[in-house]
């Protein structure tokens, strides 16, 4: 059993916080260098607390029809948590997790492990460099979680990215992507552009209010050669505990706007979120 005190470690890429939460009982906050990671309820690991990781839990739902076992390659691994989210509500699903910092993923293993059946395989590896490497039409959905610190790495930003991506992808394979953004919105109106030139279907998923221009968010990148049920999609964002709207079609082109794809020698990492954005004491 998983003792319930704070675990403090110096990890590859900073310094990892596992962070007891008092009102569930096995439940787990990630932190590195401050900024939250992940959240890990290991009685309940359909239990999503973050604002984004439940949007892509919407999404991972919707994608295909329940309990159809999928094969998922994530990019960026902290705790786990879509990993286990994806093990326990699609049973049988093949799932590779790419991480760079090693003594992380050692940490979060060590202490959080995964259910031996979770049919889950863990790779030490830069997420560009692996993903350049694996076979072509090998995955259902690709879900991009990566920061460095709070920031998107500018070599995961561009097309040369995007095109490994949609190759490694099945035909009808979804591409899903945590950004972070705001008003002006040039980082993610660039993202949206540069997958805009490989993939017919786009949608977002945010807070109204970031996508108003009000504050520094998350977003939700989509990223498909089909339709993607976007009414579905709304309904479970619009009625969730932190509700959240969905663009697509006309609205998200003008959003867009004049935005170019990113070509690796252009690339910037994701903008740094204002002060104490997603900090913890």
């Amino acid at each position: 059993m998983t003792e319930s005190i704070p675990v403090t470690r110096a990890v590859d890429h900073g310094t990892a916080k596992l962070m007891p939460d008092i009102d569930r009982e096995r439940a787990w906050l990630l932190t590195v260098d401050g900024a939250p990671q992940s959240y890990v309820d290991l009685d309940e690991p359909t239990h999503l607390e973050f604002e984004y990781a439940r949007r892509l839990g919407h999404v991972l739902d919707t994608v295909a029809e329940p309990g159809r076992p999928l094969d998922v390659l994530h990019l960026g691994g902290g705790a786990l948590t879509l990993p286990r989210y994806v093990a326990a509500t699609r049973p049988g699903s093949r799932q590779e997790v790419v991480e760079a910092d090693r003594a992380l993923l050692e940490l979060v293993v060590g202490h959080l492990p995964l259910q031996e059946d979770a049919g889950t395989v863990l790779h030490t590896a830069d997420a560009r460099a692996w993903l350049e490497a694996a076979p072509a039409d090998s995955a259902d959905v690709l879900i991009a979680d990566v920061f460095g610190g709070s920031r998107v790495p500018a070599h995961l930003t561009t097309l040369a990215y995007a095109r490994e991506a949609e190759r490694v992808l099945r035909g009808d394979g979804i591409y899903l992507a945590n950004l972070a953004d705001a008003a002006p919105f040039a980082f993610l109106r660039s993202q949206l552009a540069t997958f805009a030139t490989l993939f017919e279907e786009l949608a977002v998923i945010a807070e109204p209010g970031v996508l108003r221009g009000r504050r520094f968010g998350n977003a939700v990148l989509i990223a498909a050669h089909r339709p993607v049920d976007t009414a579905a999609l709304a309904r479970r964002t619009a009625a969730d505990v932190f509700p959240a709207r969905v663009e697509h079609g006309a609205a998200l082109w003008e959003f867009i706007g004049t935005a170019a794809a990113v070509g690796d020698e252009d690339a910037v990492p994701s903008p740094e979120p204002p002060g104490g954005t997603f900090s913890v004491g």
